[in-house]
Order: structure tokens, then sequence, then C-alpha cells
């Protein structure tokens, strides 16, 4: 799946604030690819979730989320993947990769992400190689879902994005 040309615009507008921002305008919003909900709800695999993807213990079920919150745990959720994905990475990457890597761990975790082949091959250089791997994880409760192959399809095109015209 293409990114929508609303999203497009805006990561190339993101782009000069860094990868969290690129990030944060990727998955949230009404725009991004993990469409936000404002009451908490059980996803596919039965995790209580929010906003733009949002789970853990801080999600309040029954409350009802404004923008402005939803926003900030995006944010803050973001720059904690940011800092757990950045040391694991040996490689020299561009802001869109980055951007592809967070939104990635994002959604699978910290854990999957350390172990993954997709690790593996970007720290051996093969950067195509580990943008393809996000193609792979499009299974959850061992069960394929579209939703998450249209999501690896705009993950992997931001991955290989070397500049705002590959978008």
């Amino acid at each position: 799946m293409a990114l929508s040309s609303g999203l497009r615009n805006k990561l190339i507008a993101a782009a000069g604030g860094g990868a969290i921002a690129i990030t944060t305008l990727f998955l949230g919003g009404k725009d991004g690819v993990e469409g936000r909900v404002y009451e908490p709800y059980k996803d596919v695999v039965g995790v209580w979730t929010v906003c733009d993807g949002i789970t853990g213990k801080g999600v309040i079920q029954g409350k009802h989320y404004t923008d402005r919150e939803c926003d900030s745990l995006l944010w803050n959720r973001v720059r904690q993947v940011k800092e757990q994905v950045d040391p694991l990475v040996k490689v020299h990457l561009g802001e869109y990769q980055r951007a592809a890597l967070y939104s990635f761990t994002y959604n699978v975790g910290v854990s999957a992400f350390s172990n993954s082949t997709l690790l593996k091959k970007l720290n051996a250089g093969d950067q195509a190689g580990a943008c393809d791997e996000m193609r792979r994880w499009v299974y959850a409760g061992g069960q394929k879902w579209r939703g998450l192959m249209n999501r690896r399809d705009m993950e992997r095109s931001l991955c290989l994005a070397e500049d705002a015209n590959d978008l």
C-alpha cells in the first residue's frame, strides 16, 4: 500500500525535525498508520489499546482520551522506542530509515526487534535486505492481517527512502 498524499507531504515537511518527528507523524492522528481511537479497546490479540496503538498499564478502560493526551502518549512512547532502538543499531542510517525502525519497533516491541533477522541484516550492512524483512511481520494471534501487510509495506517504503523523492 502506498502512502497517502497527505501523509507523504507531512513526512516530507517533518524531515527537518528528525526521525522522531517523522515517526510521530507516520503513526499518529487521523492520517497515521495506527489510526487514532479515543476509547480503549482490545486489539486483535486481546491487548488493551488506545489512541495511536498505545498499550500498557497506563491505558485506562472507559476513559475518553483527547487529541492532546494521545499526542503526548505517542510522543513519549516514540522517544522511549528511540532510546531503546538506537543503541542496537551499529550502522549509519538516515532519518527516514530510523523512523521506519522506530515505527516497526513501536508495533512489534523492542524484544522482538532486538532478536530479529532484520536487525542482524541491518548491522551486517544489508539495508535493503533488512527493510525487506519487515514484510515478514504480518501475523498477530497466529493469523495474517491485511492491516499489518499494508503497514509493513509503508514502513518498508520509508526504510528504503533515501530522500523525499523516494516517498
